[in-house]
């Protein structure tokens, strides 16, 4: 009989204080420091003519609307955190040992109005922007000295944002604070007419007006851009429960901002190329703007580039830096650069130094630009240096050639001159004197053709033209060697099998090989699987009941076996457990502003701190990080993803995955692949060209898999090229498997329509959040699928179990 000392959390749910005297971690003051601190780096600021932030002690300030106190901390669904508190911008001015200077009676206007709207059933974030007295803004304008607008925005899991009104499916949340209030007069991408109203009123009675930005994704910046009156903008996002914190220290100039933008910000959302199809079909979407994505797309094609308001990469500060290129080479298949970053300013700061390089056109046709890498610098005060090395490998300004231009199946470079480019943003990198020249079309990879589409008509080309591809016969996903098209069977909801499981219990010493023999070194895993039956097998392939605080239950549960029942928590803007647990935890700063420090290590500390919370509450697989790309500004969860850019969004998830682990808890990179819509979710189709699937839409996932080895990876709900995502042999088995060398576990995302046994044969390895070990059984006995398929998917499972400590 073990001692069972590996898994005592699991089992016994103790909820052991981890942080230092035996005191809690889960939303620690340090907890709650790292998260004001993230925020504050990941603020963008992207206007600030005259210099008229930070704002000089002494200036009286005026707060306008409603998003002053209807504070969003971040979105919708599994990003949604249960908290002890929240801070808004009011309340970041004002907690502070020195408050800012503001005038109450229009602060109390907002405060009442927007408490009277979420007593009447509104939500943060979806409240009406109230009418402002024309009374109380002539006596704000004649008792302060500036203006502060604050705009917030609220988006969610499960349903879309539109730039219009809301038409068509979405969540019940969402269609009941529609009911309650008509929030989208204009539509949330843009201002609503209310809020144009204020904005309008504001800027006629002030000459300086400040704008901050409490929104999760992109929004319309051209109300601002080009105004003049509006001097100052910060891109605040949504910042935790911490963000209105974080905010004020920015604007009072506590610290200098550093954060730079992850996405283009154009002046119309029909100046991006995917705005015009993507609620064309709730059956599919097609990608034809192909790989030109953000700035690849404003950057290459003709005439785009005058339609950004704010590109890529872009991000102010209150001091200068001078930045000089030291040297620049290859070797060993490397290219390296250094770069010597000078703060020539007034202020403490950080600056961000930023490398991409241009491709010859050749016969693919390549993007102006890609980002190759990245590096921020420690804070420097004013006349210090620090000099970096960024350094990436060649090979990765290869294309891929998915119609045997060059080579078929193949990643190339062909030949020419490749620029190297610094900067601090995409507009602003600068070509170095080294270039890297092919005298000759190289092969840096012979690949077999994975996931082609069969229902892709055209794509776009660099010069905005469209070449037609090659139609192959559609797949029927609903075919089904048993007869299931995806509904429940046995008469029960998914929930309810999930929570019919047999729960865990102590052993019984019955003289089988314990899990604990294999974790102390006793006996091999081979022995311990070999006495498992198909049943326990298959059992072993889908969720299991929840315990303790969790929701969205757990792996494993062989208790005959010494198998625990461990737990898996929501993700990733922090530890989710539901209200009626009576435990909050820490909101962190949502995912795009944690993309937006553009700091590997400080992201790296937050996954750290929130993998402490996941195991200080007894759970043991943190669904996190998201990772998808931000395709569309219309896609509804983009605050859960990182960037348009799959570098960025790669290496950033990587640095994430790399603080969860380090505290043996599980990591769980999603949404496996191309989940960059949310509406009809789990049928709709994604349809595009192989290369853009490798070179966009995979690449991040492939770049955090080979630096970090996630232990789980989450399949999508949707389709890519016809076929089911979670029951794609071409996406599990041929890429992530074969090509990427990924070793971890794969689960489905929670009540998939997909069939468990051809999820199984694809190489998913859990389905949740519960299984069907019937349906995997019969399949076995008619040959459809092989002890082997299974016991690859048990193993596979066992070993997470055995890395979690």
């Amino acid at each position: 009989m073990s001692d069972m000392k590996k898994w005592v959390r699991a089992r016994f749910q103790p909820n052991v204080p981890l942080g230092e005297g035996q005191v809690k971690a889960t939303a620690s003051k340090e907890h709650l420091a790292l998260a004001r601190r993230a925020g504050r780096e990941g603020i963008v600021l992207l206007k600030n003519e005259n210099h008229m932030l930070p704002i000089k002690k002494g200036t009286r300030l005026a707060l306008f609307g409603k998003g002053a106190f209807d504070y969003v901390k971040g979105g919708g669904g599994s990003g949604d955190v249960t908290v002890s508190h929240v801070r808004n911008l009011y309340d970041g001015l004002l907690m502070r040992e020195e408050p800012a200077e503001l005038y109450e009676p229009l602060a109390q206007f907002y405060k009442e109005n927007v408490e009277h709207q979420y007593r009447n059933g509104a939500i943060p974030g979806m409240t009406v922007e109230p009418e402002l007295p024309p009374g109380l803004l002539e006596e704000a304008r004649q008792n302060t000295d500036m203006a502060i607008i604050v705009v917030s925005r609220f988006s969610g899991e499960g349903w879309d944002r539109q730039s219009v009104e809301y038409e068509g499916q979405i969540s019940s949340e969402a269609e009941q604070a529609k009911q309650n209030q008509a929030v989208f007069e204009e539509g949330d991408y843009y201002l609503t007419n209310g809020e144009r109203a204020m904005v309008d009123a504001v800027c006629q009675a002030f000459s300086d007006v400040a704008v901050v930005l409490n929104v999760g994704g992109m929004v319309d910046t051209d109300w601002f851009a080009r105004e003049e009156k509006i001097s100052s903008v910060i891109m605040a996002w949504q910042g935790g429960m911490e963000g209105g914190l974080a905010m004020a220290d920015i604007l009072l100039g506590e610290e200098c901002p550093s954060g730079k933008l992850p996405d283009t910000f154009a002046s119309a959302i029909e100046d991006y190329p995917s705005t015009y199809n993507f609620h064309e079909s709730p059956d599919y979407v097609e990608y034809t703007e192909d790989i030109y994505v953000g700035y690849r797309y404003f950057e290459t094609i003709p005439g785009a580039s005058k339609r950004v308001n704010y590109p890529f990469g872009f991000g102010l500060s209150y001091t200068s830096f001078q930045t000089e290129v030291l040297w620049a080479g290859e070797k060993d298949g490397q290219i390296a650069v250094g770069v010597q970053v000078k703060n020539t300013g007034d202020y403490e700061g950080k600056e961000v130094v930023q490398v991409y390089y241009s491709a010859p056109g050749g016969l693919l046709g390549k993007p102006a630009r890609e980002l190759a890498a990245y590096e921020k610098t420690e804070t420097l005060k004013p006349g210090e240096t620090q000099i970096l090395t960024i350094a990436f490998d060649a090979d990765i300004m290869a294309s891929y050639d998915d119609t045997g231009k060059i080579s078929d199946a193949a990643y190339v470079m062909e030949k020419g001159s490749y620029g190297i480019y610094v900067g601090n943003s995409v507009r602003d990198a600068l070509k170095t004197d080294y270039i890297y020249e092919l005298s000759e079309d190289r092969i840096v990879c012979r690949l077999a053709h994975r996931s082609v589409p069969a229902q892709l008509a055209k794509r776009m080309r660099s010069d905005g033209t469209f070449e037609e591809l090659v139609q192959t016969e559609p797949h029927d996903y609903m075919e089904n060697g048993l007869g299931w098209s995806g509904e429940e069977t046995e008469g029960m909801l998914p929930a309810v099998r999930a929570v019919s499981r047999r729960l865990l219990s102590a052993e019984e010493d019955t003289g089988k090989i314990l899990l604990d023999d294999v974790a102390e070194g006793k006996v091999s895993l081979d022995d311990f699987m070999a006495q498992l039956s198909e049943q326990d097998m298959a059992e072993l392939l889908g969720g299991q009941p929840n315990t303790g605080v969790a929701n969205t239950f757990g792996f494993g549960n062989l208790p005959e076996y010494g198998v625990p029942d461990i737990m898996t928590a929501d993700g990733p803007a922090g530890l989710r457990i539901a209200p009626e647990c009576g435990v909050c935890t820490t909101a962190w700063p949502c995912s795009t502003m944690l993309a937006s420090t553009w700091n590997r290590r400080l992201v790296k500390e937050v996954g750290r701190a929130a993998a402490e919370e996941v195991k200080e509450n007894n759970c043991s697989v943190w669904l996190a990080p998201a990772m998808n790309i931000h395709r569309s500004p219309l896609c509804g969860r983009n605050f859960e993803y990182l960037s348009e850019d799959p570098v960025l969004t790669g290496t950033i998830a990587s640095a994430m995955v790399d603080g969860i682990q380090s505290q043996n808890i599980a990591a769980t990179v999603k949404h496996f692949a191309c989940n960059n819509k949310e509406t009809n979710r789990k049928n709709s189709d994604s349809r595009l060209s192989e290369r853009a699937l490798r070179e966009i839409y995979l690449k991040g996932f492939e770049i955090c898999v080979k630096k970090s080895q996630p232990w789980a990876l989450m399949t999508s709900y949707n389709l890519v090229n016809g076929h089911r995502a979670s029951e794609s042999k071409d996406l599990l088995t041929g890429i992530l498997r074969g090509e990427w060398g990924y070793q971890g576990v794969v689960t489905t995302d929670w009540w998939t329509k997909g069939e468990h046994y051809k999820e199984t044969k694809a190489g998913n390895d859990i389905k949740m959040g519960t299984g069907y070990p019937e349906r995997i059984l019969a399949a076995l006995e008619k040959g459809l699928i092989t002890k082997e398929e299974i016991a690859a998917c048990a193993r596979r499972v066992l070993e997470l179990i055995l890395k979690i400590d």
